[in-house]
């Protein structure tokens, strides 16, 4: 017999078995004058996910403060937009009463942050009475063209050689980790009204501040509508970069992947099941494989890679042995989905395919959330594995609904597809949180795990060995010590 352990690198790296969260993507969406709210998916609430920050006198405003939320590519997920104004306007027919711009990019998972100080010197006068009330807009480039605001400074009053306060801000805001993307930054003179005046603009990129206080970070700040009027024009001043600090921000989950303390849903599910049924494999070597993440080091998007990092031979010396490429693979790949069944499941099948004598009988295990992208595919490939010498065991972990794996488990509707019915069951599914014992005795809970999960393989093994008409091969002589009679 040989088991076969498939790990959803989707949603791995839960610390709490019970409350495991998922994680996805990163998106950041920006908005003018509104609040999001955000939909449920079983009661379809809408509860407010964010708002933000409040600029006045103006009917273009951009704001700084952004929304970053999850997404999750197999999932519809519906937002709402509140427009907010002090006084309420009423809607006049047929004249438009303003427009909302939604933009949306892929966040990077850089997680660096950057602490920058800028100065101005000689900046233009802007004030009839004094001289400028001077601030910094940056704005980060998109994948499109365009720009997105992502930091202000504060206005320093009545100056034209401001220094403006040390501020952080994350690389990703800056440059979403593109260290040569274009970053734009405007200087203007605060109005009270809102109307600030433009004094001009210059533009750089994260790889030319990372170079710190030095001559390359001394900007001309240029106002184009002068430059193209006055021909002696030179700049509206200069803008210095002081100071660029760099900084790594850990998560909880470092912490988990640098040595866990507990083991997650995932590890525990492994471990309870793996020790039972490695005592039916002679050689106690795995294939262990994950799927739904990005590799190393293109990142290119996987559906069956070698957990050990190897390609050409993913077994892994026991259970022991698993779980350390389990824990490993964690430290390298980025979590990613779609959820894809049906590539682990034809993986195994091509190796049950090429044994038809009964020599051989695959368990494919697959530890999962129960999110599935590629339904109907995987039902076809259970349906053709339904013929060859293996079994499927699934077991889900976190709070998701798995009525998508009850109806894989085919328990009281054999499965089909296109019209063609299983020939035998072979999936058996069960949700681990049925299964965690709240009193924190692991030991007792994860062997009900096991009993429970593998209740279905005899019957399941015994059911193709008997349609093929495969009988049993003679047990081999007892054992005899040396020196001892042998009994006839």
């Amino acid at each position: 017999m040989h088991s076969f352990s498939f790990v959803n690198m989707a949603s791995i790296g839960d610390f709490d078995p019970l409350n495991a969260s998922i994680p996805a993507t990163k998106v950041e969406i920006t908005v003018s004058l509104c609040v999001l709210y955000t939909q449920g998916i079983g009661n379809k609430e809408w509860r407010e996910f964010g708002r933000t920050e409040v600029i006045e006198n103006t009917l273009n405003p951009e704001f700084v403060r952004k929304f970053i939320l999850d997404y999750f590519f197999e999932e519809r997920q519906n937002l709402r937009f509140d427009l907010r104004l002090e006084k309420p306007i009423v809607g006049i027919p047929g004249k438009k009463c303003g427009n909302i711009i939604v933009k949306a990019e892929e966040m990077g998972n850089c997680r660096e942050s950057v602490m920058m100080q800028f100065c101005g010197n000689k900046l233009d006068k802007k004030d009839f009475f004094g001289k400028s009330d001077p601030f910094l807009v940056f704005y980060r480039s998109n994948e499109d063209g365009t720009f997105t605001i992502c930091h202000k400074t504060e206005v320093v009053k009545n100056t034209l050689n401001p220094v403006w306060q040390a501020f952080k801000i994350p690389v990703r805001a800056l440059c979403n980790g593109d260290y040569d993307r274009t970053i734009k930054i405007e200087c203007y003179d605060w109005e009270r009204d809102g109307s600030h005046d433009f004094i001009g603009e210059f533009s750089t990129s994260y790889r030319e501040l990372s170079r710190g206080q030095s001559q390359f970070n001394v900007y001309e700040v240029i106002n184009p509508k002068k430059k193209g009027k006055k021909k002696k024009y030179l700049n509206s001043g200069t803008v210095t970069l002081l100071s660029f600090l760099v900084d790594i921000e850990v998560t909880f989950l470092d912490y988990i992947k640098g040595g866990p303390y507990q083991m997650n849903a995932y590890a525990m599910a492994l471990k309870a099941v793996g020790e039972i049924i490695q005592d039916y494999d002679s050689d106690k070597m795995f294939p262990a494989l994950g799927f739904g993440a990005k590799l190393p080091p293109d990142g290119r998007v996987s559906h069956e890679f070698a957990l050990n990092g190897n390609p050409q031979n993913p077994y892994c010396a026991g259970i022991d042995g698993v779980m350390e490429a389990y824990y490993q693979s964690l430290k390298s790949v980025c979590l990613y989905g779609p959820t894809n069944f049906s590539p682990v499941i034809n993986h195994v099948a091509r190796y049950a395919a090429s044994v038809n004598d009964g020599s051989q009988y695959f368990v494919l295990l697959i530890i999962t959330d129960g999110v599935i992208s590629d339904m109907a595919q995987t039902k076809e490939s259970i349906v053709n594995a339904s013929c060859l010498p293996m079994s499927i065991i699934i077991v889900g972990v976190g709070p998701a609904e798995f009525d998508a794996m009850v109806e894989l488990d085919g328990d009281e509707v054999r499965i089909s597809s296109r019209g063609r019915y299983a020939e035998r069951d072979i999936v058996q599914f069960v949700p681990f949180r049925d299964y965690v014992d709240r009193t924190g005795n692991h030991i007792l809970s994860m062997a009900r795990l096991a009993k429970d999960v593998l209740a279905e393989i005899p019957d399941q093994f015994l059911s193709y060995m008997r349609t093929r008409g495969i009988k049993p091969l003679p047990a081999p002589p007892p054992y005899t010590p040396p020196g001892y009679p042998t009994q006839i």
